[in-house]
């Protein structure tokens, strides 16, 4: 899924305080991009649907945060990467591990806490990572990884080697302290991060209506100096074209940059939430008008680039991944007490 990376003009900090930014129009996508981006948000799906299921089945402990409603970001964010690139992100992680290609055994069997899992079933739904991925965790503290992915943008710029920080975090971390000093730093020092808000408009479970005095969160960075601009995140053909924006102005040297991708989560903010802070109809709206994998698969229909029939042989491909990794997951043997004592530092 990665392309190469266009350069852009490089701008001055004076640039960049009143660059105007705005949305770009969505990406004109190709047949095989629009079935890529199909095959890959209904990997996501399906996965994360299966999560469910084994939790519910008690297979999965803890706690376990699906990303149902989110998968445009990741797909369109993905796209516009280059080998090298870096993710980190919360505890909303699965999606993002999928993006970046890490196996859906891995991910699942770390669900379950087997030893086949991507942190040897230590770290379970939160705390995965896979460096030869450039996936740098899931995070269980809210807004930690801010930080830490402000700091491989430092990494990066020290280095020279032209790549660049996707640092996502939700509507509720934008409030923490720790995000601020974050963009201060970055802004500074002009470090190649891109902060992605994505703003699924609840928190934990309390309305951004609520819980923010600044609804529009393309606009925290401007203390900073830090643009921002407010995407479709329900469009992963939206998603791309700010991907592609966002990366150029990062790789040109412009410093940081903020998406506000603009997003839904159907299901509760975590296993455990019934959800009841908002109706089944405002869900249900979002699911029949917004739905960003219905919004693919009726442009293929529509452009006569797949048949129903084709598309249900994706499904049920897709299905059968997720199942051998469920398999896989039930099956796989749990670490050995051993392991308790790997990977510390003492």
């Amino acid at each position: 899924m990665a392309t190469a990376a266009r350069k852009a003009p490089a701008k001055s900090r004076s640039d960049s305080k009143s660059s105007g930014l705005s949305a770009p129009k969505p990406a004109d996508f190709t047949k095989d991009e629009e079935l890529a981006a199909y095959r890959h948000m209904l990997l996501i799906r399906r996965f994360e649907e299966k999560a469910g299921q084994l939790y519910g089945m008690g297979f999965i402990g803890g706690f376990c945060h699906l990303y149902i409603g989110q998968e445009a970001v990741v797909t369109g964010m993905k796209m516009a990467l280059v080998d090298g690139d870096q993710m980190i992100t919360a505890y909303r992680d699965h999606g993002h591990m999928l993006a970046m290609e890490l196996s859906p055994r891995g991910v699942m069997a770390e669900l379950t806490g087997r030893r086949g899992g991507l942190s040897r079933g230590k770290g379970g739904s939160m705390h995965m990572f896979s460096k030869e991925k450039h996936f740098y965790g899931g995070h269980g503290i809210v807004g930690a990884q801010v930080s830490l992915g402000t700091g491989l943008a430092f990494a990066n710029r020290y280095r020279g080697n032209n790549n660049v920080s996707l640092t996502y975090f939700g509507d509720g971390a934008a409030n923490q302290g720790q995000v601020y000093e974050s963009f201060n730093m970055a802004s500074l020092w002009k470090l190649p991060v891109i902060y992605i808000i994505e703003n699924n408009r609840y928190a934990m479970g309390t309305s951004v209506s609520r819980s923010s005095a600044e609804t529009d969160f393309s606009h925290r960075g401007a203390s900073f100096k830090i643009p921002g601009i407010q995407v479709d995140g329900m469009d992963v053909r939206a998603v791309k074209a700010a991907g592609d924006l966002a990366t150029e102005w990062c790789r040109a040297g412009n410093g940081p940059l903020i998406l506000e991708m603009q997003t839904y989560r159907y299901r509760g903010h975590s296993m455990s939430d019934p959800a009841k802070y908002r109706s089944k109809e405002e869900v249900q709206k979002m699911r029949s008008e917004h739905d960003p994998i219905e919004q693919v698969k009726a442009r293929l229909l529509d452009k006569k680039w797949a048949t129903e029939d084709e598309l249900k042989t994706v499904d049920k491909e897709v299905r059968d991944i997720v199942a051998d990794a469920a398999e896989f997951a039930q099956n796989d043997a749990e670490p050995d007490p051993s392991e308790l004592w790997t990977d510390i530092v003492l």
